[in-house]
């Protein structure tokens, strides 16, 4: 742990501090869009549009290397092809009779497919798995300031239709029925999503990054009820999480995402036993 405090007030090696500060900055926005997937339970929608990701960090590397793009980098190229497949997603599921999971489904195999193709074809790149499974390396102080600015929108449009979003996550027809725009709101929650998942793709990758997105909210919600309070709590457990995750990452030095969903599983299952203990007490 010394050796990771110490690198992280190291001028010299500034990506641990990019990674640390956008994990920590990250997970607010993480925290908060997380408890209204676990409540509306939209986990396999977050699913698709973060593996729909690797279509636009594919292409954007694609450009990079082929043409010399600089200006369209992996992150923007994630956040638009995920904000794309949440608009298509809302679109079929709204205006179709097909069924959300179907559309989910093809969204979701599409997506790695075209961002696999793109890999393929770019000179340099023909291993993904830095995307797939999170690299703290990836995160560049640009990168950065988008992540902050990205967090900041997030959480005031949250703040701003936090009565909506709560009125479609708890009943979505009897605020249709009052005259809410359910379709508008649904679609704005569905965007959210999609650039939420993308600002911890390069810390737990493509492939974890819903698991992130589901266990923090889910250990909140064994001891808390309101949904401000499962937020604010999702924050602070997300942002221990990153932290110690990456802390342990470097010590053991171990690829950044697997051992920081290790950690939030650990920290679910320790939360589950205690819940159950106090259960047992009170009974």
């Amino acid at each position: 742990m010394g050796n990771f405090i110490a690198a992280l007030f190291n001028p010299s090696v500034p990506l641990v501090w990019y990674a640390v500060l956008a994990g920590l900055v990250s997970s607010i926005a993480f925290g908060m869009i997380g408890a209204y997937v676990v409540v509306k339970r939209t986990t396999y929608i977050a699913g698709a549009v973060s593996h729909a990701a690797l279509a636009g960090i594919g292409f954007a590397l694609f450009l990079k290397e082929v043409y010399g793009i600089m200006w369209f980098t992996p992150l923007l190229g994630g956040i638009a092809s995920s904000v794309i497949a949440a608009l298509i997603i809302s679109g079929i599921t709204i205006k179709t009779n097909e069924r959300s999971d179907t559309a989910i489904g093809i969204i979701w195999a599409a997506g790695m497919a075209i961002g696999m193709l793109f890999i393929f074809k770019t000179p340099g790149y023909g291993d993904p798995m830095s995307y797939l499974f999170g690299n703290i390396l990836l995160i560049s102080k640009n990168d950065l300031y988008l992540i902050v600015i990205l967090d900041i929108v997030i959480v005031a449009i949250i703040i701003l239709f936090y009565r909506q979003f709560l009125a479609i996550c708890f009943d979505e027809e009897f605020s249709r029925v009052r005259g809410l725009n359910t379709v508008l709101y649904e679609t704005i929650l569905n965007i959210l999503i999609a650039v939420t998942v993308v600002l911890m793709v390069s810390i737990v990758g493509i492939v974890m990054v819903i698991a992130f997105l589901t266990i923090p909210p889910a250990a909140s919600g064994l001891f808390l009820k309101k949904l401000w309070k499962v937020m604010a709590l999702s924050v602070v457990i997300c942002a221990s999480i990153t932290f110690i995750g990456l802390a342990a990452s470097f010590v053991l030095d171990m690829p950044s995402g697997p051992v920081t969903i290790i950690c939030a599983v650990i920290l679910y299952i320790i939360f589950l036993v205690f819940k159950n203990i106090i259960k047992s007490i009170k009974t």
